[in-house]
């Protein structure tokens, strides 16, 4: 039945006593469907939570890891980069010079990723009664994958920008 949230006490009552005229060896016992949704999805708003969760640590760890293979390859390039801002390289060169190998990376992960995640989210939408076309969805898929290299770019541009403004002598010297 379809009521109104205003004296609802007393309609459950009118119900109640009109249930038990018609039927008085059956127990009058009502639910309301809002908490029957509400109880269904709960188990997918705590998995979303947990998703949340996870997704933030993976991107912390990730970034971590970017920032360790940054600050390798500075310093392994550190020589390659004092000699070319001694002939003149600019410092954003050498930072799209850092940069470029990791945004490589990070473009060739998402062409992986995008699939795999279509995929994915077709098979968990295909268990609901209304659900959205994923067809249409891909905008969502082109920011994530900007966001993410967003994220790789700022993680890498850290290292990047240290080792494009280091003194090209002492590098030098130093190997």
């Amino acid at each position: 039945m379809k009521i109104r949230i205003e004296k609802l006490n007393e309609t459950l009552k009118f119900i109640e006593g009109a249930w038990k005229r018609t039927f008085p060896d059956a127990p009058f016992d009502y639910f309301f469907l809002d908490r029957v949704f509400e109880q269904r999805y709960q188990s997918e708003a705590n998995l979303k939570r947990l998703f949340e969760y996870f997704s933030g640590l993976a991107v912390f760890i990730g970034c971590l890891g970017l920032l360790g293979l940054a600050s390798y390859a500075a310093e392994r390039r550190s020589k390659e980069i004092g000699i070319r801002k001694v002939l003149g390289a600019s410092s954003p060169q050498i930072v799209v010079l850092l940069s470029k190998e990791f945004t490589r990376w990070v473009v060739m992960a998402n062409v992986f990723a995008w699939p795999a995640a279509y995929l994915a989210m077709r098979s968990w939408l295909g268990g609901y009664a209304y659900r959205i076309s994923l067809n249409a969805q891909w905008g969502f898929f082109i920011l994530a994958g900007t966001v993410t290299l967003a994220i790789a770019l700022l993680t890498v541009a850290f290292q990047a920008v240290k080792a494009a403004l280091s003194d090209p002598v002492k590098t030098i010297k130093y190997e």
